[in-house]
């Protein structure tokens, strides 16, 4: 049931999920060869019922393989729907079952478009990409696009500021530009992620609690804070969160103009 309702809203990750078994084990997803290399991409779910992170996508492990001349990345996915009590979801879904089923899919959902565009990423040139994967390459050109500054550029000086407060931080300028770059590409990844999942299972999170959670997500992302610095850390994480919410408010008028267009 879990996979069916993420079919009805996206082939792409169905296809992804489709031989997955939601046990922590691993499942080959996808193979290709390019030259004398083959590149493989293997899924694992997990579904548990700890914490209080609704789902993660870990960083894939890399494993070269010279002698096979195999590259493989191996993903892991936690689903924890524990939100399964919230009033609008209850509302909506009075059977628990349907509710757990409902929950699973809309975390699964968003976590494996985290993968798709990793694996669109790392897919050898000359193979066809997702629509997902197309379609998050248009917004991240958006976002670094003169049209979105001064909202971009004051995002990722908020960045960069929050970057000088992190005693444990790299002193290469060069280093912190591609951070500062890192995150930015985060940020923006999220907002796909969460408005692509919002449109296929409702549920919608306002641009300022995006924008709120991720902004000090991204600063904790920069390293700890010493406490001396607290107060300037708290104000510059503001800032963030401010500028950060006008940068998803214009990708929404702009993704809006388009519709209209097309």
């Amino acid at each position: 049931m879990i996979k069916a309702l993420i079919k009805e809203q996206s082939e792409d990750l169905y296809r992804l999920i489709k031989m997955v078994q939601f046990d922590g084990k691993y499942y080959r997803v996808k193979c290709v060869r390019s030259g004398e290399w083959e590149h493989c991409w293997d899924l694992a779910v997990r579904v548990q019922f700890i914490g209080m992170i609704q789902g993660l996508a870990f960083e894939p492990k890399k494993i070269v393989f010279r002698k096979d001349k195999k590259i493989t990345y191996k993903f892991l996915v936690l689903v924890n729907p524990y939100e399964l009590w919230e009033r609008e979801l209850v509302e909506r879904l009075w059977n628990l079952q349907e509710r757990i089923e409902f929950l699973i899919a809309k975390i699964l959902f968003h976590e494996c478009i985290h993968i798709l565009i990793f694996l669109g990423k790392t897919l050898p040139s000359g193979f066809e990409q997702t629509d997902i994967f197309l379609e998050f390459r248009e917004m991240l050109k958006f976002a670094n696009s003169e049209k979105l500054c001064p909202e971009s550029c004051g995002v990722q000086s908020h960045l960069l500021n929050l970057a000088d407060l992190a005693p444990n931080f790299p002193e290469s300028s060069e280093k912190n530009l591609d951070k500062v770059s890192e995150l930015y590409e985060f940020l923006i990844h999220e907002k796909y992620s969460i408005r692509k999942t919002d449109l296929a299972f409702g549920l919608s999170w306002s641009n300022r609690k995006i924008s709120r959670n991720y902004a000090k997500i991204a600063a904790l992302k920069m390293g700890s804070c010493p406490e001396s610095n607290k107060k300037l850390w708290e104000k510059e994480v503001n800032r963030l969160h401010k500028d950060l919410e006008e940068v998803y408010y214009r990708i929404d008028d702009s993704q809006a103009s388009e519709s209209k267009i097309n």
